[in-house]
């Protein structure tokens, strides 16, 4: 049965709670026009414990999805990397908005370079992409896991306890960017020569599978149909190799000159070795996308992927 929703009817749009899920989706409300932002505390925003432990990045998701199955919600969205790449009973993807910086950023408390830090130097992260490329780069550093919101990251630099304090952070420029903070980054890390996790900078917008068709126009009008093919295609290595928040992949794809390309890597998780495969697609269909993921896919598998990072997808 087709969920009712009337047409110019304020749309109720379900977040996760934190500073930076309510910013990125109250900009995207303020495009949907009348909107209602409804906060929803998932398991991850009230835990401390490593993404693995509690199952990866899902433990964002599922309570959002909850509410829109219950239909306490019209809309959820989400920062795209945090989404499962299994389909949900129910539920679609109906928009991705044009996609935001891509890149990492490094923020330190005395404004330095990645190269500049002193041997020895604190540098927090809690992805294990980011630890295995800071080894890469840097085998001197001490990485420290760390989790949490921005604000508690960033207040790491200057925790008045040593044995919590680091020197240097490792965030998502767009979520900086997002909470008006990207000039605390000391440094934006080159997407050519740090690639990031598969989707990010980028948001996701579902909606029920038997949403009105009123509710499906609206916001499929904040849809950017270059970042959907480009998403599809990072996310698509990742669904390939089966693997989980624990693997220290990466993966970038851009359309260019009706041409879309994908570059992947994949990591050991000490820095010390890395595989990558860059290959090109004739920009056609989100299908197209798909089919140059699994391409890509199968060409880190078939050169050793396996025997570098945690991977379901070896067979």
């Amino acid at each position: 049965m087709t969920a009712l929703f009337k047409p110019g009817a304020s749309i109720r749009v379900g977040t996760r709670a934190s500073a930076l899920a309510v910013a990125q989706t109250s900009a995207v409300a303020a495009q949907l026009g009348a909107s209602e932002l409804v906060t929803i505390s998932s398991e991850g925003d009230r835990s401390t414990a490593p993404l693995a432990s509690m199952g990866g990045t899902g433990v964002f998701v599922s309570a959002l999805r909850d509410a829109l199955l219950a239909g306490e919600v019209d809309l959820i969205v989400h920062s795209y990397k945090d989404l499962p790449t299994a389909p949900a009973d129910g539920i679609r993807l109906a928009a991705v908005p044009v996609r935001a910086d891509p890149r990492d950023a490094l923020a330190t408390r005395d404004g330095v370079t990645l190269a500049r830090l002193a041997a020895g130097a604190r540098v927090g992260t809690g992805s294990p992409r980011r630890r295995a490329q800071l080894l890469a780069a840097r085998p001197d550093l001490e990485v420290v896991g760390i989790r949490g919101n921005v604000d508690t990251r960033l207040g790491r630099l200057y925790d008045p306890d040593d044995d919590r304090r680091v020197d240097g952070l490792v965030l998502a420029a767009a979520g900086l960017e997002r909470l008006g903070r990207l000039g605390e980054a000391s440094e934006l890390l080159p997407i050519e020569t740090w690639p990031t996790a598969p989707a990010q900078g980028a948001l996701a917008l579902e909606i029920r599978e038997d949403a009105s068709a009123s509710l499906s126009e609206r916001v499929d009008w904040v849809d950017h149909p270059a970042t959907r093919t480009a998403a599809a295609a990072e996310r698509g290595v990742l669904a390939r190799l089966e693997a989980g928040c624990s693997a220290p992949i990466a993966a970038h794809a851009s359309v260019d000159g009706g041409v879309l390309w994908l570059t992947a890597t994949v990591y050991s998780p000490d820095g010390t070795s890395e595989i990558t495969v860059v290959d090109t697609e004739p920009v056609d269909s989100v299908r197209g996308a798909l089919d140059l993921a699994d391409r890509v896919a199968a060409s880190m598998l078939d050169r050793g992927a396996a025997a570098l990072a945690p991977l379901g997808g070896a067979r």
